[in-house]
Order: structure tokens, then C-alpha cells, then sequence
């Protein structure tokens, strides 16, 4: 096999804010990989990411790029209403694909989408990112180091203040109940739950109040919940999207020591145990989806497996739809 078939041909469905830095410059960056194609629906906004990227081609129809011969995987990044319908196509052009975060707007979406791709035999990963950055690799090295003893609960609080587009009442998709019926909690939440359960394992329960208390758009902006993994830990979260201020923070207690980080703040992660506290900071690379999109591409060539696949990006939304009673 010569050099150019080694190389994975991608194409970008939905080149959007998330593919201008965290993701779409990643799959030109990683060895075995190649960004060859984008698409958008407006064609002048697809021809100008690919001049601006250096991107071969672009296109205006889905289904031109899915069925583009030269493409070889593609990449759904459209809000999460699309995923199921872009998705099933990709499984039927017989191609790999990754789908952005959530994976879909309900659990049942993410089974029909897995199932499909089970069914012939095709890899299917979902960009939760989180599980592949060394940031909070550091950490599930600790919890498995036992350097905070037996993991007992996991606590998240995320708050986040009014943005202007909220409330100029502007439409905005991520809090549009009927592509995101959790709002923020589905773009943002997503995030942490699927980090937590690479930590400690499957979720066997999840349970949850949400309400929207402000008024401001369609979908939900507070939410509090319980949880249990499969191991015995439990977990809480609250999340609310109409505070005074921005705050982020995750403590892992244990028997003999806590650990406390953010989901999404680049604070240093803190380890404190009866021989004191330690701190250490590890910064995020420069596109944030870069050793996610690597281990994609060593997935592919057989080297490891990738730590996000359709099933457990389905099994987020499940303790999504639980949390929010939808299931």
C-alpha cells in the first residue's frame, strides 16, 4: 500500500464556530489524516472556510460530500436536530464518522444511530474531547493511583451568567427546546457527565429536577441531579444558566483525599490529602479537539481504542434524558 492510501480523506459537514479553531484545523494537523472537503448551506460561507482553511473542496448538498467518492470519513458538526439524519446517511455510504456533542437531542435518536453503524461494522466516535486531553487524563491517573484512597462522590457545579443574545431573546439553537431540550445543560453538562463516566464507569441511575426560571427561551435553564455509577460512587450536579457569575467546579471526594478541578475553566487541578495540597496546570493545545482527533486516527490504523465511541456517547444522553425526565 503506498503512502497516499495510508491517508484518511475527511470531509466536514457543517463548518460552523466549533470547526474554525477547536476541531476542523486538528484533522489537518494529525499525521493520517486529511481535511479534503467541507459543507455548508450556504455555499459562500462554505467556499470561504475552505479559501481560509485550505481546504480542497466545498459543498452546498450533504449528500454530495457524504457520497463524495474521495472522502473517505466524515465529520458532523450541525446542531444536534441534524445528527440522526446526516448520520444514517454516512452509515448507509458505508464511511466512519464522528458526530459532535450531544450526539443527539434524545437517547432514542443516538440507539437508531448506533445500531446503524453496528450494523455495518463501521467506527463511530463522538467528539467528547474531554476523555482524550491530558488535563483530565492527570486526574483518572490519580483516581486510579489511589492517591485519594476509595472514590466516594463526585460533586459539579456549573453556573453561568445571562448572555446578551439571551436576553435580547435573539434565536439561538442551544436553547431551542426542540433541538436542545436542556439548553445549556445539554451543550455544557454533556461535557462533564460523559467525563465522569469515563472516570467511574456506566451510570445505573439518574434522577433530576429541571425548569426554566427566567423565561428567556424555549429549553430548560436549571437543572439539579443525583446519579450512581456502576461502582458504588455517587454523584451530584447543579446547573444554572441566570446567575450573577461564571463558576466551575468538580471535587472528587475520597476516603483519604479530594480532588478539585473545572470542566471548562483552565484552572490549576488541585490535589489535597493529609500530606497537604497539591497543585499542577496543564494547558489545553491550541485546538482543543487535536488528541481526540489523534486517537481517532490511531484507532482506525488499529493502535488503540478510542475512548469515545457512538455507545458511550449514547450512554450520556441516556443519563441526560433521565436527568431531565424525558426518558
Amino acid at each position: 500500500m503506498d503512502e497516499k492510501q495510508l491517508i484518511i480523506r475527511w470531509g466536514i459537514i457543517g463548518c460552523g464556530d466549533v470547526t474554525e479553531r477547536k476541531s476542523g484545523p486538528a484533522y489537518q494537523k494529525v499525521s493520517g489524516f486529511a481535511l479534503k472537503a467541507v459543507m455548508r448551506r450556504d455555499a459562500e460561507k462554505a467556499a470561504d472556510y475552505a479559501r481560509r482553511h485550505g481546504v480542497e473542496k466545498h459543498y452546498a448538498d450533504a449528500d454530495a460530500l457524504i457520497n463524495d467518492p474521495e472522502i473517505d470519513a466524515v465529520y458532523i458538526a450541525t446542531p444536534p436536530d441534524t445528527h440522526k439524519f446526516y448520520a444514517l446517511k454516512v452509515a448507509q455510504a458505508g464511511k466512519p464518522c464522528c458526530i459532535e456533542k450531544p450526539m443527539a437531542p434524545n437517547y432514542d435518536d443516538c440507539v437508531a444511530i448506533t445500531e446503524a453503524f453496528d450494523a455495518r461494522q463501521l467506527p463511530l466516535f463522538v467528539a467528547y474531547y474531554r476523555r482524550s486531553l491530558p488535563r483530565f487524563l492527570q486526574v483518572k491517573q490519580w483516581i486510579v493511583e489511589g492517591r485519594i484512597g476509595s472514590v466516594r462522590h463526585i460533586h459539579w457545579h456549573l453556573t453561568k451568567v445571562a448572555s446578551e443574545t439571551d436576553l435580547s431573546g435573539l434565536y439561538n439553537w442551544r436553547t431551542d427546546a426542540a433541538i436542545a431540550p436542556g439548553g445549556y445543560f445539554d451543550d455544557l453538562a454533556s461535557h462533564g457527565l460523559d467525563l465522569f463516566v469515563y472516570f467511574f464507569g456506566t451510570v445505573t441511575q439518574a434522577h433530576g429536577i429541571s425548569l426554566n426560571q427566567q423565561g428567556l427561551y424555549t429549553a430548560k435553564d436549571a437543572v439539579a441531579a443525583t446519579w450512581l455509577h456502576n461502582n458504588g460512587v455517587t454523584g451530584t450536579g447543579s446547573w444554572n444558566f441566570g446567575t450573577l457569575k461564571r463558576e466551575d467546579e468538580v471535587s472528587i471526594y475520597g476516603s483519604k483525599g479530594t480532588i478539585k478541578f473545572a470542566v471548562f475553566e483552565e484552572v490549576p487541578l488541585t490535589l489535597i490529602t493529609e500530606a497537604g495540597t497539591e497543585e499542577l496546570t496543564i494547558p489545553h493545545p491550541e485546538n482543543i479537539q487535536l488528541y481526540h482527533v489523534e486517537n481517532m486516527q490511531k484507532h482506525l490504523a488499529g493502535i488503540l481504542q478510542h475512548p469515545s465511541t457512538g455507545h458511550t456517547g449514547a450512554h450520556t444522553n441516556w443519563i441526560m434524558d433521565n436527568i431531565l425526565g424525558t426518558l
